[in-house]
Order: structure tokens, then sequence, then C-alpha cells
């Protein structure tokens, strides 16, 4: 969540008189997060404050936004914490702003969580077995776009840009990465980016769960992977002080077998869907710092963390 697109109040005012919501109240722009515009939109209505997030989508286009925002409302309507999205007065999601889609949805209490405790760490375990077994009822399907195939071209993109370090990592670990079949593992709807910073708390009761942009159809086991990356690691951009919280891994991986086990053959993929986890995030952040985009509020995280991380799992085999 960026401000690359900078949003004056009368085109704001105009867009809400597409939304049963009130009449603008105040916005402000969010700079957390890396990929989309967000503001924060307060409005009027009816004498009652109400509050919303408002995206606007820097990389996707109009055809390919309802696999995400039909996504969020599902889910949200299956008992899942997450942000319904406003329908329109002509009932889509969906609507231009500044010549790019746009979307309004309900803005969730809590918080984000710097430093994730062992108890979140279960919670959210549990909830992300939840969201696959919900996800098996959405009808809709959407390949993943940050696969192997995005890996491999993100790296031949920028490896002129990239120690020889780096490259050699990279080089390695897509050759890794290309003999795994994950086709035979366990598939349905993925978060695909449930980062700490995509979760919200109240203490330690979930309160949403948020930026369902790359949600997609691939692994169940690449996304717990993912979020195991991020909330059981040691939290800093510090790549000296990565290191990761055993109880903490194992209270969330026990709690979404709770809800979903793991097959055998997911059990085996294990250490090799940490390593894929990690490859994509490295690869991504990369490319941030080697292809830095303009924008007012922007945020650019260390490439570094990732590369310590793929390492660490690298060294565990």
């Amino acid at each position: 969540m960026s401000v690359y697109t900078v949003v004056e109040e009368n085109q704001l005012i105009t867009f809400l008189e597409e939304y049963d919501v009130g009449f603008l109240e105040s916005f402000e722009g969010i700079s957390a997060g890396i990929e989309n515009t967000n503001y924060f939109v307060n409005t009027r209505h009816n004498g009652q404050l109400k509050q919303f997030v408002l995206t606007i989508f820097e990389h996707h286009d109009f055809e390919e936004l309802p696999y995400f925002l039909n996504i969020m409302a599902f889910m949200a309507e299956h008992k899942i914490p997450t942000a319904h999205p406003m329908p329109t007065h002509s009932e889509g999601y969906l609507k231009e702003l500044c010549g790019k889609p746009a979307s309004l949805v309900t803005r969730l209490t809590g918080g984000g969580v710097d430093h994730p405790s062992v108890i979140q760490c279960g919670v959210m375990g549990k909830q992300l077995a939840s969201f696959h077994q919900a996800g098996l009822e959405y009808e809709q399907c959407r390949a993943n776009d940050r696969g192997i195939d995005w890996m491999q071209s993100t790296f031949d993109e920028i490896n002129t840009h990239l120690t020889i370090e780096e490259r050699d990592l990279i080089t390695a670990e897509l050759a890794y990465q290309n003999q795994i079949d994950w086709a035979h593992l366990p598939q349905g709807v993925i978060h695909a980016d449930l980062f700490c910073d995509n979760a919200l708390f109240d203490g330690d009761e979930l309160t949403g769960i948020i930026d369902l942009y790359y949600a997609c159809n691939a692994a169940f086991l690449y996304d717990l992977a993912v979020m195991v990356n991020d909330w059981c690691r040691m939290n800093t951009e510090n790549p000296a002080d990565i290191h990761f919280d055993e109880s903490k891994i194992a209270t969330m991986v026990f709690a979404y077998q709770q809800q979903r086990p793991l097959t055998e053959a997911e059990q085996q993929a294990w250490p090799a869907a940490l390593r894929l986890a990690a490859l994509r995030f490295f690869l991504s952040r990369l490319q941030d710092k080697c292809m830095p985009r303009e924008g007012e509020m922007t945020q650019i995280k260390n490439p570094d963390v990732f590369k310590k991380v793929l390492q660490i799992h690298q060294n565990t085999l």
C-alpha cells in the first residue's frame, strides 16, 4: 500500500457519488506496503461516521480484478474476516478513478502486528486453514502470476543489476524449484501474501485479513510457507538479525493442521515450499530496488531480508 496516484478532493467527491456511503468528510494516503495506491476515506452517512479504504490498482486491469473483489466478498460472507467491497449503484465493485480501476472497501477494526506472539501465530495458522477450506467452494479460478515463470522472467529482467553472489544464489534456487512437482499437491484459493501487515488484530483476536490482490489458485502449502517466513522469523529489516522462532513455527503449523491436516506429499515438500516462498519475495524486493516506481509515498523493502531467509532454509536441508 503506497501512493503512486494522487487523488484530488473534487475527484474523490465525484467518485463517491456512485456509492451509497454519504458525503466525504476526510481522506489521507496510506504509506504502508508497496503495490497499489491506498487511501483511508471517511464519510458521513445519515449522521454516522463511515470508514473505508480506497484502492487504486496500479498493475491490474478491469478484466482481472473481479476475481479478487469477489473473493473478498465471498470470504466475508463465509465468516472469514475480510473487508467486504462496497457495491456501486450499478451493483459492481469497480469504478474508474484517475483513469485507473478503483474499489472502495469497508475499513476493518484492529491494527497491524509488528512482533507477532506465539498465540497470534496459532490464530493465523487456524485462520489460514479455514480460508483454504472456505475457498474450495469458490468457483472462479486464476493462475498464480508470481509463480516460477514470473520468477524466471523477473530474474532475467534484473540480473544485470545484481551481484555475482545474488545471481548464483537465484540461478541455483530456480534450478532446484524447477525439479519440484507442485501440481500434485492440494490446490485451491490462496492469499499468497499473508504477511504480518496484511492482518489486523485487537489483542489476540484476529479482526481482519486484508490485501487479497495476489490471491490465486495454487498449492495450499506455498501459502502456509509464505506466512511462516514472515510471522515466525525475527521481524527486522537487518539481515544479520534474521532467525526463526521454532515455537512459533510449531504452533502455526499445528494450528493449521488441526483444521486441515497436511498430506504426506505436503510434508515432504515443506522445505521446498519455504524456499520457494523466500525466493518469490527476494525477487520482488530486488525488482523494486533495481527498478523503483515513482510515487508520492512509496516504500521499498530490503531484499537482503529474504536473501537471508532463503539461505537459512537452504542450509537446513
